[in-house]
């Protein structure tokens, strides 16, 4: 089983930035690939960015400019760096292990974490 920590969330004001990560356990994180989900109150679970398990990455247009994903396979973790943030960047976010392929849908991935907030404020 794999299991998926996030850290990093908080409160900031619009315009700042804020750094999330996601621990993984298992001895295969290199072969994953590693999404990041996020939801707001009242809305649908929604694609953010991944990193595949050749470190390519890949994210929704929103975001795209502002975030950046990245992985260390030697200490099983994936970080999220958020610049420029908006209010509508409010949610939680969860990290996500898919062990095949590179998808972008909720059900590809095979794993989650429980979440952690970011709060933007304008």
């Amino acid at each position: 089983q794999v299991q998926l920590v996030e850290s990093g969330g908080g409160l900031v004001q619009a315009g700042g930035s804020l750094r999330l990560s996601c621990a993984a356990s298992g001895r295969t994180f290199s072969l994953y690939s590693m999404g990041w989900f996020r939801q707001a109150p009242g809305k649908e679970r929604e694609f953010v960015g991944r990193i595949s398990s050749s470190s390519s990455t890949y994210y929704r247009d929103s975001v795209k400019g502002r975030f950046t994903i990245s992985r260390d396979n030697f200490k099983n973790t994936v970080t999220l760096i958020m610049n420029s943030l908006k209010p509508e960047d409010t949610a939680v976010y969860y990290c996500a292990a898919a062990l095949r392929g590179t998808g972008i849908r909720i059900q590809d991935y095979d794993y989650w974490g429980q979440g952690t907030q970011v709060t933007v404020s304008s």
